[in-house]
C-alpha cells in the first residue's frame, strides 16, 4: 500500500504539471458550461417556467453535471496520449504499482473537474445565484459531484484505453453532457411528454441535480440523494472493473 500510495503521488504530479503548463484544457472545459448558463438565463429564461424567481438557482446543479462530463473526456484524451506515446510501456519496465498510473489519470481528473465546477459556481454568484445552505450542505454537494466526477472519470478511462484515434477517445463523452436536457436539470420533468418523463424520472442525472438543488434550497433531500448516491456508486463499481480488466489486459 505504501508502495501504491507513493507511486501514485508520483504520477498525479507529473499529471498535474502538464494540466499546469496546458490551462487552456480547464478553460476549454469551462467554456462550454458558462456558454449554456447564459444563454438559458439571459435568452431561454424567461420563457422557461421553473417554479423558481431567479432561473440561475434552479439551473446550476444541471450546469455543474454538465461542466463534469465536459471535463472528463480530456482524461480520456489524455490516457490516450500516453498510450499511444509508449509511455505506459516505459512504466512497466519500472518497479511502481502498474495500478497507480490509472489512477494518476483518475485523481488528476478530480482535481482538474473541482477547478472548473469553482470556475462556473463563481460565475453563477455573478449572475445572482445565491444560497443559504450550511457548510454541511455545501459538503454534502462537494461529494456527490466529486462521487459523480469518481464515476464518470472511470468511464473515461475505458475509451482513454481503448480507443483508435483522439476523437474517439472523447467523443463518449458527448452523450453524457447531453444527458442533462433529458432530465430536471433545465425544466421540472412534469411538463414533459409521458415517455420523456419516463425516461427523466429514471435516469441518474435527475435524482443526483434534484439531491443537489434540495442541498442549495435549504429543502429536505427525501429520497433523491439515496437514489444519486446509489447510482453514483453503482457505475463507479461496475466501470473501474471495466477499466481495470482492459487494462491488466492491455499491459500483459
Amino acid at each position: 500500500m505504501s508502495h501504491f500510495l507513493g507511486d501514485t503521488a508520483t504520477l498525479t504530479r507529473r499529471s498535474l504539471s502538464h494540466i499546469a503548463r496546458s490551462m487552456d484544457t480547464i478553460i476549454t472545459t469551462t467554456i462550454m458550461p458558462i456558454a449554456f448558463m447564459l444563454l438559458f438565463v439571459y435568452v431561454f429564461g424567461g420563457a422557461i417556467n421553473s417554479g423558481s424567481d431567479n432561473y440561475v438557482q434552479y439551473l446550476l446543479p444541471g450546469i455543474l453535471l454538465i461542466t463534469i462530463a465536459s471535463g472528463i473526456s480530456y482524461t480520456a484524451f489524455r490516457l490516450f496520449q500516453d498510450m499511444q506515446s509508449g509511455i505506459f510501456e516505459r512504466f512497466q519496465s519500472m518497479p511502481i504499482t502498474r495500478s497507480s498510473v490509472l489512477w494518476a489519470h483518475v485523481l488528476t481528473s478530480l482535481v482538474a473537474n473541482l477547478v472548473s465546477v469553482v470556475v462556473v459556481v463563481l460565475v453563477a454568484l455573478l449572475m445572482g445565484f445565491r444560497t443559504g445552505a450550511s457548510p454541511l450542505a455545501w459538503l454534502a454537494v462537494l461529494g456527490i459531484l466529486l462521487l459523480f466526477t469518481l464515476a464518470l472519470t472511470w468511464i473515461a478511462v475505458l475509451p482513454g484505453l481503448t480507443a483508435k484515434s483522439i476523437d474517439g477517445a472523447s467523443a463518449f463523452s458527448y452523450p453524457l453532457i447531453f444527458l442533462p436536457f433529458i432530465s430536471s436539470a433545465f425544466v421540472p420533468t412534469a411538463s414533459m411528454p409521458g415517455p420523456v418523463r419516463a425516461f427523466a424520472d429514471n435516469q441518474p442525472v435527475t435524482s443526483i441535480v434534484n439531491a443537489v438543488r434540495h442541498l442549495f434550497e435549504q429543502q429536505p433531500v427525501g429520497t433523491d440523494i439515496w437514489v444519486a448516491l446509489g447510482w453514483c456508486v453503482g457505475i463507479l463499481v461496475v466501470a473501474y472493473a471495466f477499466a481495470m480488466r482492459v487494462y491488466r489486459r492491455k499491459i500483459s
